[in-house]
């Protein structure tokens, strides 16, 4: 399915596409792996150079600093999700059977799909559950916003956002509801593993119950 699959993004991410390169797609998949190991905090530069076998420079001719990076990191990764999304509900007709098939998607992107070797969907999903807030919830994110760097989310949001209109066009939160189904599949997979109290729901290898969950919310509000 992801066969010579390229997701695009804003070049004001990166100083290179890494994607063009056998080193940029080294980058990117030991700074996934390197993240998920010790933490975006503890994360550097440098210590990237030394699990990847190259140096510091190398990784500055494709990114400015780590925050571009992991920026980088999450925008691909709801890139992805909108890809999937676009792929599983082409030719389907009716809103709720796409939004049953979109929730689907949003907690089963994080598979691993082969065919894309330096990106391991599973890693990057904990990196954006674990990690991801931090590329947006910073002082710089309205200098940001205006050089378009969140444009991915913005329009998966809009994607999901008008399944819902179509689904209860009376509906006054289509947006919100849209992000909410988002963070909810990530924040429920996270509280489950690590915060268990602060959800009802337990998560095995497929998120069915984190699934069922959004299911439940989603066409509860809508009346549906």
């Amino acid at each position: 399915m992801a066969v010579g699959i390229k997701i695009s993004l804003n070049n004001r991410l990166f100083q290179r596409d890494p994607q063009e390169t056998t080193l940029g797609k080294k980058i990117i998949k030991n700074s996934i792996l390197l993240i998920d190991e010790i933490g975006f905090e503890a994360f550097n530069f440098k210590k990237l150079a030394i699990k990847m076998e190259s140096t510091e420079a190398s990784v500055y001719r494709y990114f400015e600093n780590k925050h571009m990076l992991l920026l980088y990191l999450v925008s691909w990764y709801w890139e992805w999700v909108s890809y999937l999304i676009d792929i599983n509900t082409m030719n389907i007709k009716g809103a709720k059977r796409r939004l049953k098939i979109i929730i689907s998607t949003l907690v089963s992107a994080s598979k691993e799909n082969p065919s894309i070797h330096y990106v391991n969907e599973s890693v990057l999903h904990r990196v954006v559950i674990s990690e991801g807030s931090k590329a947006y919830h910073i002082k710089e994110i309205d200098e940001e916003n205006k050089e378009g760097l969140f444009l991915n989310y913005k329009i998966l949001s809009e994607k999901v956002a008008n399944v819902i209109m179509e689904l209860n066009p009376d509906f006054p939160y289509p947006h919100a509801l849209a992000s909410n189904l988002f963070e909810m599949a990530n924040n429920h997979i996270y509280f489950a593993q690590h915060l268990p109290r602060l959800t009802d729901v337990k998560v095995d290898e497929d998120f069915s119950e984190v699934e069922t969950m959004l299911r439940y919310f989603a066409f509860k509000v809508l009346d549906k």
